[in-house]
C-alpha cells in the first residue's frame, strides 16, 4: 500500500508504485461519469496522465465498446441545462398563453351568441380620431 510519506519524496527517491486493478478500475470510472478528470486524478495521486489514459483504454467500458466521450466543462454543461431548463419554461409560459388567447375567444364567441351582437367587428372598427362626425354644421349656415 502506497504512504503518504511516498507522496512527498521527489520522483528519484520514490519507490516504484504499484496500483491494484480494482483501484484503476475505480478511478476510470470516475472519469467516465465526468466525478472527476484525468488531471484530478494525475495530481492527486502523483501519476503522470499518460499513464491514466492507458488505464481508460485497458478499462474503460465505453472505449471497448467504441463509444466515444464528449468531454465538456462543466461550465459548459451547466449552461446547457439552464438553457433547456429556460426552454420548457418557456414553453410552458407558451402553452399558458395559447389556452388564455383560446378561452377569450370562446368567451367572446359566447356572448356574441348570448347577447346577439358582433363583438369582434365592433372591437376591430374602432373610428380614428379625427375620421368621425365633429356634430358642427359643415353645409355653411
Amino acid at each position: 500500500m502506497v504512504k503518504i510519506e511516498d507522496f512527498s519524496k521527489e520522483a528519484h527517491q520514490r519507490i516504484n508504485r504499484y496500483f491494484s486493478e480494482s483501484f484503476k478500475r475505480k478511478k476510470v470510472r470516475e472519469i467516465e461519469k465526468n466525478l472527476s478528470t484525468v488531471l484530478e486524478v494525475s495530481r492527486e495521486y502523483e501519476v503522470s496522465t499518460t499513464a491514466i489514459y492507458k488505464w481508460l483504454d485497458k478499462y474503460s467500458r465505453n472505449r471497448k465498446r467504441g463509444v466515444k466521450q464528449v468531454v465538456e466543462l462543466m461550465s459548459d454543461t451547466r449552461k446547457i441545462q439552464d438553457i433547456k431548463a429556460r426552454i420548457r419554461e418557456l414553453e410552458q409560459m407558451l402553452g399558458q398563453k395559447q389556452f388564455e388567447i383560446e378561452f377569450k375567444d370562446k368567451m367572446i364567441e359566447i356572448a356574441e351568441e348570448m347577447y346577439d351582437i358582433d363583438i369582434k367587428k365592433k372591437l376591430g372598427s374602432k373610428p380614428l380620431p379625427g375620421s368621425g362626425s365633429t356634430g358642427k354644421n359643415t353645409d355653411g349656415k
